[in-house]
């Protein structure tokens, strides 16, 4: 039997500041996760208020997270009170 490969997304640790940022839009319903355009590029998918939108660019490994750390640090930059 064959072993399967994964696919490969690249490793990246955010910062203290970034996943706090995770953390609170998680905690009020910000939503941010990677969509595959293709075994080596994904899209970024931005759920908020019961509404999807997706980036235009598609992102390589490793920037993929990078920029999905960028959109929690923005969104949370933005709404927090």
């Amino acid at each position: 039997m064959a072993i399967k490969k994964g696919i490969d997304m690249g490793d990246y640790l955010p910062s203290n500041k970034e996943r706090k940022a995770y953390i609170w839009c998680i905690n009020n319903g910000i939503y941010i996760s990677p969509q595959a355009k293709s075994l080596i590029e994904w899209f970024i998918c931005i759920e908020m208020n019961n509404k999807i939108n997706t980036s235009p660019d598609a992102y390589k490994k490793v920037e993929i997270w990078k920029q999905i750390f960028k959109y929690y640090t923005y969104y949370y930059e933005k709404y927090k009170k």
